[in-house]
């Protein structure tokens, strides 16, 4: 009886020292501030990958040298099912343990993407294409594929409003489909709040309408002041059955950068030319920015019904014909007069 219970304190003292030992080799081995040091080694583990791809990666890497080893240790240690998807820069001197922990508490390095307001879809998927390395041509087809539109809701025609100009945080990893409806959730999560919803109701146009009208007012104003009384100045005129006569709609149909328009563009035959033909052109012209949308959503209560540009990037607005073609006049005089200056 003596002797079975010296064996089983011995037995209990092996344990122990086995128990400690494990913890200060685990502890040393764990991951520390001087264990992320020095050169990283940049990966990508895909979505959905299983830890035998994901072992396959790190050899291939070069991060680890015994693949049984890590398999062993991840599912031994339960770090297995917190390995993450995603793109990482990881220090190459990370032993097994370490990097089993890095991979399951690092967060994906993430790759900022600024879209500009009042940009066409060929800039928005350049802009995209280049900086998460995607492919331009899948984008292209995605934005006219009527199957993806209307996933959303939205006709193809439409989809550049909802393409919202922002600074977006990316992963690579991210697919053409993923990061396209990134940006078109965005858009929606912004009628889906409740203030917009009673607003847009109130002025009993359509989402579609409204984009389409905020990236006219988006191609027309430069300083944020002014976007809510442009925009008034068009739903004024649509009520009361007016052309629009908005140039940046001219802007879009001609080819080449932005230029000063000649009235041989104003006979230009398309349905986007709001000279020649009245309410709304098919769908939007740009990206308008949250500004342009929200100012058209909440314009401002004025009875104004023209405008005209003064040169500096603002605008003279007019509630009458008369007092427009006043401004006007005042507008070319000081532009004759520039012109004599030079």
């Amino acid at each position: 009886m003596i002797r079975n219970n010296r064996k089983v304190r011995i037995i209990l003292l092996m344990l122990a020292l086995f128990f400690f030992l494990s913890v200060d080799i685990i502890k040393r081995m764990s991951l520390n501030e001087s264990a992320i040091t020095g050169n990283k080694i940049e990966i990508t583990i895909p979505k959905g990958s299983t830890l035998d791809q994901i072992t396959e990666i790190l050899y291939s890497r070069g991060l680890i040298a015994d693949k049984d080893f890590f398999i062993m240790w991840a599912r031994l240690s339960g770090t297995e099912k917190k390995l993450q998807a995603g793109h990482f820069y990881v220090p190459e001197n990370l032993n097994s343990v370490q990097l089993a922990t890095f991979l399951s508490q690092a967060k994906p390095a993430e790759i900022n993407v600024t879209l500009i307001e009042g940009w066409d879809n060929y800039q928005i998927t350049e802009q995209l294409a280049n900086s998460l390395d995607l492919n331009r041509r899948i984008m292209d087809s995605l934005c006219a594929d009527s199957g993806f539109c209307n996933s959303f809701g939205i006709d193809k025609n439409n989809l550049i409003g909802y393409l919202l100009p922002d600074t977006y945080a990316f992963h690579k990893g991210f697919t053409e489909t993923e990061v396209l409806s990134v940006l078109v959730n965005r858009t929606l999560s912004v009628f889906a709040q409740d203030s917009v919803k009673r607003a847009v109701e109130a002025i009993n146009y359509s989402r579609d309408q409204i984009l389409t009208l905020a990236s006219i007012v988006e191609g027309e104003a430069i300083f944020d002041d002014e976007r809510a009384t442009i925009a008034a100045v068009y739903l004024n005129r649509l009520k009361k059955g007016m052309r629009l006569q908005a140039d940046p709609t001219i802007q879009y149909i001609i080819d080449g950068p932005p230029r000063r328009l000649l009235y041989k563009d104003l006979e230009i035959d398309s349905p986007y030319n709001t000279y020649k033909y009245y309410g709304l052109p098919p769908g939007p012209i740009n990206n308008p920015g949250l500004k342009s949308i929200l100012a058209t959503i909440f314009a401002e209560k004025v009875k104004y019904l023209y405008f005209v540009a003064r040169g500096d990037g603002r605008h003279t607005f007019s509630n009458t014909l008369k007092e427009h073609n006043r401004a006007k006049l005042a507008f070319d005089k000081i532009r004759r007069d520039v012109r004599r200056q030079r």
